[in-house]
């Protein structure tokens, strides 16, 4: 299965949980503060909050599927204490099946999903030191989502400037 922190325990699922966007959009409206090869951070300070929030973002589509999208974003938690890496994956994929994660031709293993919301839905792990090495070390990445049990769709993710990129996320 690779790495054991792409899958979820389900004291992380909680945390997830109480992390997760309260609004829809999973974009923040901010403006794009810089951009690490296919990535962009983007800030803004939201409704309410006290201090601007940044996140790290590639929204990418299947190749052969121009209406299967994935948003991917990569983002510190209010209290500096962990990064999470959330998907968004557009309404309906298969939710048991969760979202697979290939990097460099290695299978990680799938996150599951959390939460949907009018536009799609969620799967979201914290970003451990074995993952983001992984991630930071990559050339790509596909993640999978599936239509079918039987029909896993591929979504290129590319993984240049993902390290420039998580070390320019304000701490």
């Amino acid at each position: 299965m690779g790495l054991g922190f792409w899958k979820m325990s389900f004291a992380a699922t909680l945390a997830a949980l109480a992390l997760a966007p309260s609004d829809a959009g999973a974009q923040p409206s901010g403006k794009v503060r810089s951009t690490h090869g296919a990535w962009s951070i983007i800030c803004d300070t939201p409704a309410g909050a006290t201090a601007e929030q940044c996140a790290m973002m590639q929204n990418v589509v299947a190749e052969d599927r121009p209406e299967v999208g994935l948003s991917v974003v990569v983002l510190r938690t209010a209290d500096n204490k962990a990064e999470i890496l959330r998907v968004l994956a557009p309404l309906g994929v298969l939710l048991p099946n969760g979202l697979g994660l290939n990097v460099d031709g290695k299978d990680i293993g799938r996150a599951y999903f959390v939460r949907c919301f009018q536009d799609g839905c969620y799967a979201e792990v914290i970003l451990e030191k074995p993952l983001l090495e992984t991630l930071s070390n990559g050339k790509s990445a596909t993640f999978i989502v599936f239509q079918t049990p039987e029909e896993g769709i591929g979504i290129p993710v590319d993984l240049k400037g993902f390290a420039d990129g998580f070390a320019a996320l304000p701490k």
